[in-house]
């Protein structure tokens, strides 16, 4: 696994801000996550275990797309995808337990291709959802939207999670606060963090170049929330609902481009 210090690939040795050359690659391996994510969808059906789902994205990844997983082996986890199903916010864990009709589930894959990461996440009905889950569902995609649009130099991040909160707020939907998106390249994880609330004109200011990942998680009932004790899964105390979405991002010279597009987005 590269470390993330190959400097040819920085600006001014900045981490943060990648030159055309590293973006070509985070592109590459971001449009393979993507391709992941289209490929499940047909998957996604009442009676299908998040195992078996599990199975096919590794499959794919490792043959057809002749990438890495990343998740595997990260600070211990086994698995190639994290699936949150229902009041799951984040990291859920595959298992043999079927979808039932009606549920949603987010899917979360991270992949590694040439040395460069490839992270995103959507939703997903296994039958048809309830008036409140896609209300939830499509509010949530609309406020990963809204930041993604504010995103060009000269913002900030405050400005981002403005208008993530912003559309949370209308709705009625409160938004978890311990988890966020963050930098992504050569590293997983890198800086800077990017939250999903804030203020305008707040916050780090973006430069072309820069690579992070927008991803709001937003809960039907209040925000609070707690892991259970596989040191993992991220539950809503009140269990209600949760879903999310999550982009990356190049900023470029005069805004933004998604590098995880879906291919049967316009």
């Amino acid at each position: 696994m590269n470390n993330g210090l190959d400097s040819r690939y920085f600006v001014n040795n900045n981490r943060m801000v990648k030159t055309p050359e590293g973006i070509d690659k985070a592109r590459i391996a971001g449009k393979l996550a993507a391709r992941v994510l289209h490929m499940i969808t047909p998957y996604v059906v009442p009676g299908v275990t998040t195992n078996e789902l599990d199975r096919i994205c590794h499959d794919f990844i490792v043959n057809e797309l002749q990438a890495i997983p990343a998740n595997i082996g990260y600070h211990g986890y086994q698995k190639t995808t994290c699936t949150s199903v229902n009041h799951v916010i984040c990291h859920g864990i595959p298992s043999d337990k079927a979808l039932k009709k009606g549920d949603i589930v987010n899917i979360d894959v991270a992949l590694i291709k040439d040395g460069w990461y490839g992270d995103t996440s959507r939703m997903y009905y296994a039958g048809e959802p309830s008036i409140m889950a896609r209300r939830l569902v499509d509010t949530t995609f609309e406020a990963m939207m809204a930041g993604i649009e504010v995103v060009r130099p000269g913002a900030t991040l405050g400005d981002v999670g403005h208008a993530i909160a912003s559309v949370a707020k209308r709705e009625g939907f409160s938004i978890v606060e311990e988890y966020c998106g963050h930098g992504i390249g050569m590293g997983y994880h890198e800086d800077p963090q990017v939250l999903h609330y804030g203020e305008k004109g707040r916050g780090l200011v973006l430069q072309e170049g820069m690579l992070f990942t927008i991803e709001p998680m937003l809960n039907a009932g209040k925000k609070q929330n707690k892991v259970l004790p596989d040191g993992w899964t991220v539950v809503t105390k009140d269990h209600s609902l949760s879903a999310q979405w999550e982009h990356m991002i190049a900023v470029t010279k005069d805004g933004y481009e998604i590098l995880t597009p879906w291919p049967e987005e316009n």
